[in-house]
């Protein structure tokens, strides 16, 4: 006969809790793997925006190995390789290439076979921790910590929720970071930024998965410790890097940069608004759309205006099924798209002046070869033939743009 005390142990482990305990208990563990992910892998080793201090450091490299079985090393490396090579065939796990359904259910596997390339490994991977305990314990024995995982999982919840919790832990991470972040934060949400990449932010709170889910703010600033710009997005990684900055447990490098203003538009262009502009494009570009958008919004108020006859009924109809894309540049749409948009934009000589200058203006930080000189002649035109153009949207935008400091 099996003691009745060994027969409880086996059952309900040291700890003998009701299920929604462990339940509780396994969200604890897994966000602190999102959290280590997030804050430690990402953020921290890969794109140097904040330092940790060596014990916060260690705590999560430690866990990281017991919880996911990943090495530092291995991670920075493939993710540095995505932001070099995103949306290309040598994206580790782009969905625009390799296909949404692909990297959904085999994006740890994608990881993997991208984790044999040694070139990536070299290219990609240096400035990760190559001491005495990466070398001998979490390099050398990378599937040991999931196993010491599984025995403290027995020993506290006891075989069966035990194994339960383990397995729970050992998809966390494929299902939500290597599936979720890289498949939908590149194919469906919502774009801040007019970045050169398909990144989206997927909600505009980051919690479930650390704030990765703002993926397309990171793509953008990839440097920065903060993934949330707009005031109505959390990102609760940030939320944690804050308090142990507090606790002098971490240093924050680099956040993205917030724009400022002067308290009036200057009469000319100058270099220092030049390199303001050029400095905050992102963000420029990014509230062009909004001057778009609101354009558009008075325009179709215009066409209403004009009455119900056929012909501005047929105008209306054909500038409204081009609203998603307006905005857009033409040359990135689809054919069935682009022509919708050019259908619009000829009944609108207003958002056609608008869509014809957006490039215009995208185009100054792309001329690398142009000097400073002629970067500030060029917005300076930009900005005279804007204010003359008798649209609203483009007066008030040229007003903006001379008060970037």
């Amino acid at each position: 006969m099996v003691p009745q005390d060994v027969l409880s142990f086996l059952s309900g482990g040291l700890l003998d809790w009701p299920v929604w305990k462990i339940v509780v208990a396994t969200l604890v563990m897994t966000h602190v793997t999102i959290a280590g992910v997030t804050i430690y892998l990402h953020r921290c080793q890969a794109h140097r925006a904040l330092d940790l201090h060596p014990v916060v450091a260690h705590f999560f490299r430690f866990w990281l190995w017991a919880s996911t079985g990943m090495q530092t090393r291995e991670w920075a490396a493939i993710h540095r390789k995505h932001h070099a090579k995103c949306e290309t065939v040598d994206d580790p796990h782009s969905p625009q290439v390799k296909g949404i359904r692909k990297v959904l259910l085999e994006g740890a596997e994608l990881y993997m076979q991208e984790g044999e390339n040694d070139e990536t490994l070299e290219k990609y991977g240096r400035g990760t921790p190559e001491d005495w305990v990466e070398r001998n314990v979490y390099s050398r024995f990378v599937w040991h910590g999931v196993g010491l995982m599984l025995i403290v999982d027995w020993m506290l919840f006891g075989l069966g929720l035990g194994a339960t919790v383990w397995a729970v832990q050992m998809l966390w991470i494929p299902i939500f970071a290597a599936g979720v972040i890289n498949g939908v934060g590149h194919f469906s949400g919502y774009r801040n930024y007019d970045c050169a990449d398909a990144s989206r932010n997927i909600v505009p709170w980051g919690i479930l998965i650390g704030g990765e889910e703002l993926h397309n703010n990171h793509h953008t600033f990839a440097t920065s410790a903060k993934l949330s710009s707009r005031w109505y997005e959390f990102d609760i990684g940030w939320m944690y890097i804050r308090i142990l900055s507090a606790l002098g447990l971490a240093t924050i490098k680099k956040v993205a940069p917030q724009p400022k203003f002067a308290a009036s538009p200057r009469p000319h262009v100058d270099l220092d608004n030049l390199q303001a502009v050029i400095a905050h494009r992102y963000d420029v570009m990014a509230k062009y759309a909004k001057s778009f958008k609101r354009a558009y919004r008075e325009e179709v108020a215009r066409l209403k205006s004009r009455g119900d006859d056929r012909e501005s009924a047929h105008d209306l109809a054909r500038v409204k099924i081009a609203r998603r894309w307006l905005h857009k540049d033409v040359a990135k749409l689809s054919d069935l798209h682009r022509g919708k948009v050019e259908g619009a934009l000829a009944e609108s000589p207003m958002l056609s002046k608008i869509h014809e200058m957006q490039p215009e203006l995208a185009a100054l930080w792309e001329r690398s070869s142009a000097t400073s000189e002629q970067l500030r002649v060029q917005l300076q035109d930009w900005c005279k033939r804007a204010e003359e153009s008798g649209v609203r949207a483009l007066q008030d935008f040229s007003l903006r743009l001379r008060s970037y400091a």
